[in-house]
């Protein structure tokens, strides 16, 4: 017996039927970036059409944020190059345990038949392409998570809370992405509540909240929040104004 049926599983809105967080960037040069790999991205990136990646970055290395790392290798094989990837110490460390495979033993001979990664240490603001790039770092639990700031826009997921820090670096923004697990609250992740309350102090422009649980249903919940926030879902698209 699986136990109880969620509130989303029983809804026909197509919003309600979530896979794990993955984020594809394009910047206005045209540069792909991916934030995490999802255990289902292979059928993301097929929905929404994503055929090039010019680098990843990682979060953290919890496997709903990892798991999808061997579909890379798909890229590999399109792009015939080998694709940087940016993560923290603590990722990197994960990285060498669990896809020894990939980043501990020697390369193939050809693209596509495992991934083809380069690991490149986050250790403070960096830049890809000329783009440069903020980290946010926030707690989750017993583990810090890397938010990311892109010029006015930033995504932050999985924030237990968000420290004043934190918080100063995502002032002044035109779009941000924030998780916000469901209304009850939980040890490891901002409430609906806690996440309003964050971006009432911040203030950008928009918000998105974000890495609900089933417990959420989207038309119905949307409908609560204040102005300018709202709840994304599976394959939303969000121009932002250079």
């Amino acid at each position: 017996m699986i136990g109880r049926i969620s509130r989303a599983s029983e809804s026909d809105d197509p919003r309600d039927r979530r896979t794990r967080c993955s984020v594809w960037i394009r910047l206005a040069d045209g540069t792909d970036l991916l934030v995490d790999t999802s255990p289902e991205l292979r059928l993301q990136a097929l929905a929404v059409g994503l055929t090039h990646v010019d680098a990843v970055l990682f979060t953290h290395a919890h496997a709903d944020h990892t798991a999808g790392l061997d579909d890379m290798r798909a890229f590999n094989a399109l792009q015939q190059q080998v694709i940087p990837v940016y993560a923290d110490a603590g990722v990197e460390a994960a990285f060498h345990q669990r896809f020894s495979y990939i980043f501990d033993e020697p390369p193939l001979p050809f693209f596509g038949g495992k991934p083809a990664l380069a690991l490149r240490r986050i250790d403070g603001p960096f830049a890809i392409n000329g783009h440069a790039i903020m980290p946010v770092p926030v707690p989750h639990g017993r583990t810090t998570v890397l938010g990311f700031r892109f010029a006015r826009f930033a995504y932050v997921t999985d924030a237990a809370r968000v420290p004043p820090a934190a918080r100063d670096l995502l002032r002044g923004l035109d779009l941000l992405v924030l998780n916000a697990l469901r209304e009850r609250p939980h040890p490891v992740h901002l409430s609906i509540t806690e996440a309003l309350e964050v971006i009432a102090d911040v203030q950008p422009n928009h918000a998105y909240l974000t890495h609900m649980s089933d417990d959420v249903l989207h038309a119905e919940d949307d409908a609560k929040l204040p102005p300018g926030v709202h709840f994304a879902y599976d394959g939303l698209r969000i121009e932002i104004p250079e």
